[in-house]
């Protein structure tokens, strides 16, 4: 069984919880999620089986878009809502929405982040939440994150008894982005203490909401046979890289891993990997050699068959 699953992982679920129960059900080993969400958050998870695991790396490269909801007025020690209270800013008066927006929109382009301690990031070999678990601290590693688009995209709503105000947002962005931490600091760029109250990731790799299957929809297909029926090819992943299309001549010597001319394909510009395909199947990724000029090599054998 080869190809990729755009799940729709449940709330209250990890990610690893759902290759564990997806191992069982269509009973392989050979499956990977293609980026992590946390047990609050649900969404677009796709999965790789079989072969399909060799592009796992290239859907968590993917763009990812959520959809979601701060608060302003307390932050968490985990920067959602399941965490524990760290800091309160009551609010007295509304923060206006055109002030709101005018904030969200200086975090468009390339940011700088430090992951939340309740994360997987490591440090000296040592999980953050680890640290976190066990009252530690440690200085966390500064990242850079690309956001690509980030706006309010409700009313902003004012709790006069709480004393807080939430908006709905949807924000695009690339690989290794924290949206927690996003929200944070959005909440610090308006001076106010604030957390993630909601998150649904609603496009990963390509998938979308309408592309999506859940556990049971995967256990019942199974069960009829049909399993095929939500596998996409592992071509899925690739969309976004140059693709070249070789004659059997060709493929023959690509098949045997061979070190190339970088004019063999007629191709000129090998900044970045490329697409090599056969009968319309991708066999694997050619990219410049590390030591050799003007030559090329594969760097992902994805058939060989």
């Amino acid at each position: 069984m080869n190809g990729i699953i755009p799940l729709w992982k449940p709330r209250g679920m990890t990610s690893h919880d759902c290759v564990f129960k997806l191992r069982k059900i269509l009973r392989t080993k050979k499956v990977g999620h293609s980026g992590t969400l946390d047990p609050d958050v649900d969404g677009v998870l796709p999965i790789c089986i079989g072969r399909a695991t060799k592009v796992v790396e290239y859907l968590q490269d993917s763009r990812k878009i959520y959809i979601g909801e701060i608060t302003l007025g307390y932050s968490t020690e985990t920067e959602d809502k399941s965490g524990a209270v760290v800091e309160e800013t009551p609010l007295d008066l509304k923060i206006p929405e055109e002030k709101i927006d005018e904030i969200m929109s200086r975090f468009i382009g390339e940011i700088k982040q430090k992951p939340p301690m309740y994360s997987a990031v490591k440090v000296n070999g040592r999980r953050l939440y680890d640290y976190a678990r066990a009252g530690e601290t440690v200085e966390r590693p500064t990242r850079c994150a690309q956001i690509y688009s980030y706006k309010r995209t409700s009313s902003s709503i004012y709790d006069d008894v709480k004393k807080t105000q939430s908006w709905k947002f949807e924000v695009e962005c690339g690989k290794g982005t924290y949206v927690r931490t996003l929200a944070v600091d959005t909440g610090k760029l308006l001076g106010k203490a604030a957390h993630m109250s909601d998150l649904t990731r609603i496009s990963s790799g390509g998938f979308y909401p309408k592309d999506s299957v859940s556990l049971e929809d995967v256990n019942e297909l199974m069960s009829a046979g049909n399993i095929d029926d939500c596998l996409y090819p592992l071509e899925t992943a690739l969309t976004e890289f140059t693709r070249i299309d070789i004659s059997s001549d060709q493929y023959k010597r690509v098949r045997d891993g061979s070190v190339l001319p970088d004019d063999y394909f007629g191709l000129v510009d090998w900044e970045k990997p490329v697409a090599i395909f056969y009968k319309n199947y991708a066999v694997c990724l050619y990219g410049k050699h590390p030591h050799k000029n003007n030559c090329i090599k594969p760097i992902k054998v994805l058939r060989n068959d």
